[in-house]
Parts: structure tokens; sequence; C-alpha cells
């Protein structure tokens, strides 16, 4: 879709350089799903030549600008990252343009890079004229098309950690239909010290992650699912509240079946 209301692009750019009107560009491909006559100016961030990904100590730091594509020919060894990526359900196309930075940045519930992040206890690096500051992926997104980007901050990078990239997990995606977007995303990740850390994704309109100090008992993952309100699930045409949330109690025990064997 054409954005008739830019009248300027900056390439490249920088912190310190957003306006009022101005939308920070990446991959484009949410910027530009829709109509936006509230931009007028375009900031160009892959042209600042970020390395897509860089191996530091104890992880892995995944620039905001790296492509799906490029994340997972770089790091599809591990089998999550394969599993998210291919919950896009889309076409080379948009893998080779659509960034990890501007999926967690649009914010939407069936976000993969969202569930990968929150899942691996990822965390984001936000830049501004006045600094930096970190704030883990899963609180990073607050609902449906809302973060905690403040006006003029971008997301630089999110960081993952090696020994969740490493580490056993569990993958559980659910949609209405066989090529549909994802209604219900769930991971679950068995920690180096027993415990286990189960992130719900998609069929909320926020991540929620749970930690465990080993794999719970039947009863006590459904007891502390409900936790989960009613009103905090999606509603839209790929799912009913009801409906996800009955995914989400089943997916979960699945999980837990799989992860304690």
């Amino acid at each position: 879709m054409d954005l008739h209301t830019v009248a300027e692009v900056i390439s490249p750019a920088a912190p310190g350089m957003w306006r009022p009107g101005d939308a920070w560009l990446g991959g484009g491909t949410a910027l530009f799903g829709e109509p936006r006559p509230s931009i007028s100016r375009l900031l160009d961030l892959p042209s600042a030549g970020w390395p897509a990904l860089t191996v530091r100590d104890g992880g892995v730091e995944i620039a905001a600008t790296c492509t799906v594509a490029t994340l997972f020919a770089r790091l599809k060894e591990h089998e999550i990252v394969g599993q998210c990526c291919h919950s896009f359900l889309a076409s080379f196309k948009i893998w080779n343009v659509a960034t990890v930075g501007g999926n967690l940045c649009a914010a939407l519930p069936a976000g993969p890079m969202i569930s990968l992040g929150a899942g691996l206890g990822g965390v984001c690096t936000l830049l501004s004229g006045a600094g930096e500051r970190q704030v883990p992926v899963a609180d990073f997104v607050t609902g449906d098309g809302q973060t905690v980007l403040r006006k003029g901050e971008l997301l630089r990078s999110i960081f993952l950690p090696a020994g969740a990239l490493t580490a056993r997990t569990a993958f559980r995606r659910g949609s209405l239909h066989r090529y549909g977007r994802s209604a219900v995303l769930l991971i679950g990740l068995l920690e180096s010290d027993g415990g286990l850390r189960l992130t719900v994704t998609a069929a909320t309109r926020r991540p929620w992650v749970f930690r465990f100090d080993g794999v719970p008992s039947a009863s006590e993952l459904k007891e502390t699912l409900a936790a989960i309100p009613f009103d905090a699930y999606t509603d839209d045409v790929h799912g009913q509240p009801a409906w996800r949330q009955h995914v989400t109690g089943h997916y979960a025990e699945e999980i837990r079946t799989e992860l304690s064997a």
C-alpha cells in the first residue's frame, strides 16, 4: 500500500533523528500493510548496516533489521528457531524482506518472533537520543499493536541466551485453518536448573510466561493457566476467546507430558 503522505525518506537514520510524524522503517511489510496518514517521513534503518547476527558471551544478538530468511539460515540448527520462522506461513518473498524487529514492533498477537523471543527469555535493546535501555521480550509487547516503545525510541536488537537456544523445548501451534494465522502458540523450555518455562502467545494479546521449579503436575499447570484473565484472550476472526483458552490448556498439557518424558 502506498503511504501517500510520506514526503521524505532519511537514509541512513539514527537515534535522535526522530520527530513527530516520523516512522522507523525496517522491512516495511507491516508498515505498508495499512493506511497511516499520520506519517510524513520515514527513517530507514537497514541502511545503517547493523550486522544481522552477532555471537556474544552467553548468547546471540539479533539485529532488529535481521530478516527472517537470514535468521533461519544462520540459526536453523536450533529447532525452535525454524519452528517459529515457519509460523509466519509466508512466501520466500516475505522472508527476504520482513525483519525480526518489525515483527516485534508490529505487536500482533500472532507474531512468531514475539513467541521466539519471549519463549527463550530474550532481551530487547532499545535506543533513543537519550541513551539505551533493556526490556525483556516478554514485557516489550503490552497488548494488540502496543509496545513499551516511547516516542522516538527504536528497537536495536534482541539478545537470545545460548542456554535457551540449546535447551530442550516443546512447540505447539494451532489455527482454525491448515494455512491460517497462528491462533495459539505455546513454547515449553526446560531450564538448566530443572525448571520449566511455559510461554503462551498468539492466543493472548500479549505474551504470558510461567515458570515452575520443575515439571508441574497436571492440576498445578491447570491452576496456573487460570491466572490468565478471560478478557486477555484474543477475539478476532482467527478464533474466539473460549476456543483459544481451551486449546491453550490442551497444548500446555501436551507440552508438560512431552517435557516430563
